[in-house]
């Protein structure tokens, strides 16, 4: 453990434009309250903080489609989502919002002081402007046509279809998501915070002083400084938000991203407005922010810049333990086309088989990259694993004593070597389990905890108590005495990761919650202690249980099949507008040439390029191409290509790409390489 007196654990805020989904879970929730229940049980200060994110533009657009105001969304789903976290167990100390008058305080004078220290620069810039309605559009209010994937209904900041991040200038026949108009730009005035200037501190901070940090996070923190850091907005023109408290901010808010992180400090102060500062201020306080990727640059990089910009002591994370994303039967998980698994519905469907769900999603957590859910393996996880193992181990052991000792803990009357060798592997299963648990590998921590009920189950089915007590109950006492401390052992390993079945085995055994001291110990359950009578601590998941729900997905898929269908029906692909015209010497200074492909093969962790080797008649030579969409490597050997052949090199993923491939590409995302009618010379000019 730390030399820390307290640690504060915050998790982002959740969006309130919808419920919370398993993605989120995985991601997010379900690792850092197992964290902080770990710290809890070995006694330390520990504050667990988070709330709903009410504020930005997914806000506002909901509540135009349901035609409500953003106060109505916000009020439904913040208490649907609270509700979900409590009866799924999820512990906060305090879950708030970031419309509340403390937040709004809270961020109000934040944003005054970097304003009156002079931390923020001025710009103005031109930004998209609807006409018809009269304001200015944020980028998710803006949506076109995708440039990278050609999916219709891309926002100006992402698409959805292919994940890309954008910018509303790269989007195809872009117009306003309020009123369908092609919006124009106008200049606007806006405040940023100069993340250029905090630049060789971040460096110094993370990239020298924080490589623990799992790699995903410092893999990216590493690239967007490395990139160089640019200034960033932090007001929009918007009406719904924390309104810019300083003189020209009429009609301005603070951009979410500014606003949503303050929310773990007015959170805090809601809480403690008389203490919160020790959990802020002071050197003593482990900060760790839980999170999922796409948050990374804010919590790493944004937010320390802003409490460095405000100075005043606040402290900065110790670790941003953040996890990759959860797919769901093979795709990406989808507020917008509903392919989830919600956590309310599946509390309404699941009652009290909340445990299941968090052992899952442990088990299969997307921590160093994605992983998938599927309800099949979450079937086979709790029959074979939960139901299986834990479960029916503990159920041996005490309905065995309860059959042979009336349910009374028996003296150990006649040990054997397999007794102390068995609990003797106890210590290193903790010692395991704590470190995995200290360094955020929560799903071999997990392991480790079923190692222990594995464990039991051997030792079970070695002694055989069942055929020794024919003979021999000295002996039987003694198996099951052993086995009874396994069981006080399982319930101190598990109450981390499964609450619900842990005070269910606690039930059992008739004991409060053992501390986490007595993990590995002797004698935790003493001779001659009650048990309560046996009880299942998991049920079987059946097969119509799992249909259901795989149907109810097919359900979801083949509708948003025939809405894809209706949007398309018809639809002829939209061609790019042509492009400046240029002069002949320009285009004299392309060297365009045929080439024949050699060798191909996928560049490892992406989706989308290919290296090629290729033959251009000149040399041999490598090019990596975002090709890996449409070609497989073998589709790719021996084509003939064209290329650019005297484009400037580049290092794309660390490999010297010498030239491009010529693609043919429709504006529905459908591209060809470019190749010659007939095969010709490598090296043969194309002009």
């Amino acid at each position: 453990m730390s030399d820390f007196k307290r640690t504060l654990v915050t998790c982002a805020l959740p969006y309130a434009n919808g419920p919370v989904h398993i993605g989120h879970l995985a991601g997010v929730y379900v690792p850092a309250d197992i964290y902080v229940r770990y710290l809890r049980m070995r006694g330390n200060d520990v504050l667990f903080v988070c709330g709903s994110d009410e504020h930005g533009v997914p806000i506002t657009i909901k509540a135009k489609k349901l035609g409500c105001t953003p106060q109505d969304v916000v009020d439904k789903y913040h208490g649907i989502i609270k509700q979900a976290f409590s009866d799924f167990g999820i512990k906060f100390d305090i879950y708030s919002r970031t419309s509340s008058a403390t937040h709004r305080e809270t961020a109000s004078e934040f944003f005054k002081k970097l304003h009156d220290d002079g931390k923020f620069i001025e710009k103005e810039s031109e930004q998209y402007y609807d006409e018809e309605a009269g304001s200015f559009l944020a980028d998710r209010y803006i949506v076109g046509t995708c440039p990278k994937c050609g999916a219709e209904g891309a926002y100006g900041d992402q698409c959805e279809k292919c994940g890309s991040t954008l910018s509303p200038d790269e989007l195809i026949n872009p117009h306003s998501a309020i009123s369908g108009s092609q919006p124009v730009k106008r200049a606007t005035k806006h405040w940023y915070l100069p993340l250029d200037q905090y630049e060789s501190w971040l460096s110094e901070w993370i990239l020298d002083g924080h490589k623990e940090w799992k790699v995903n996070v410092y893999g990216q923190c590493k690239s967007w400084i490395d990139g160089g850091l640019q200034p960033r907005a932090v007001s929009r023109d918007l009406d719904w938000g924390v309104p810019v408290p300083v003189e020209g901010g009429e009609g301005k808010v603070l951009y979410v991203w500014f606003d949503a992180p303050i929310g773990y400090i007015s959170n805090t102060k809601e809480l403690l407005p008389n203490d919160w500062e020790k959990w802020w201020k002071s050197e003593d306080t482990k900060l760790v922010h839980f999170i999922g990727k796409d948050n990374i640059v804010f919590h790493c990089i944004v937010f320390p810049a802003m409490l460095k910009a405000y100075g005043d002591g606040y402290i900065l994370p110790e670790n941003v333990p953040a996890n990759e994303f959860l797919n769901l039967e093979g795709d990406k998980i989808s507020t917008s086309k509903n392919w989830a698994v919600w956590l309310h519905e599946y509390l309404q469907e699941f009652p009290s088989q909340q445990d299941i769900l968090r052992y899952v999603l442990c088990a299969n957590a997307p921590e160093t990259k994605d992983n998938d859910f599927t309800w099949k393996d979450f079937q086979t996880r709790n029959n074979s694993e939960l139901v299986a193992i834990f479960g029916n181990f503990v159920n041996r052991a005490v309905v065995l004593t309860h059959k042979y000792f009336c349910g009374v803990v028996p003296q150990n009357l006649k040990p054997e070597d397999i007794d102390s060798e068995t609990l003797a592997q106890i210590p290193q299963i903790k010692k395991d389990l704590e470190y995995y648990i200290e360094n955020y590998k929560f799903r071999e921590a997990l392991k480790e905890a079923m190692n222990l009920a594995r464990l039991g189950n051997k030792y079970l089915t070695d002694t055989e108590p069942w055929k020794v007590a024919k003979s021999d109950m000295d002996r039987t006492a003694s198996i099951l005495y052993t086995s009874l401390q396994i069981c006080a052992n399982l319930a101190i390993a598990f109450a981390p990761f499964l609450p619900f079945s842990t005070e269910k085995l606690n039930r059992i055994l008739n004991v409060e919650q053992l501390p986490w001291d007595l993990f590995a110990t002797e004698d935790i359950l003493k001779s001659g202690h009650s048990l309560n009578p046996a009880e299942l601590l998991f049920a079987k998941i059946e097969d119509e249980q799992v249909q259901f729900q795989i149907d109810k997905l097919n359900a979801t898929k083949a509708e948003n099949k025939q809405n894809e269908e209706k949007a398309n029906i018809n639809e002829e692909p939209a061609l790019a507008p042509a492009k400046e015209e240029c002069t002949f010497d320009d285009f004299m200074k392309l060297d365009i040439r045929t080439a024949t492909v050699l060798e191909a093969e996928r560049v490892p962790k992406t989706d989308k390029l290919l290296k090629l080797t290729i033959d251009t008649g000149l040399d041999q030579r490598t090019i990596v191409s975002g090709i890996a969409e449409y070609y497989t490597p073998e589709e790719m050997v021996g084509k003939q290509i064209c290329i650019l052949a005297n484009l400037q090199p580049r290092k794309i993923r660390g490999i010297e790409s010498k030239g491009m491939i010529l693609m043919a590409k429709q504006e529905d995302g459908k591209m060809r390489v470019v190749s010659p009618e007939e095969r010709l010379l490598n090296g043969s000019t194309v002009g």
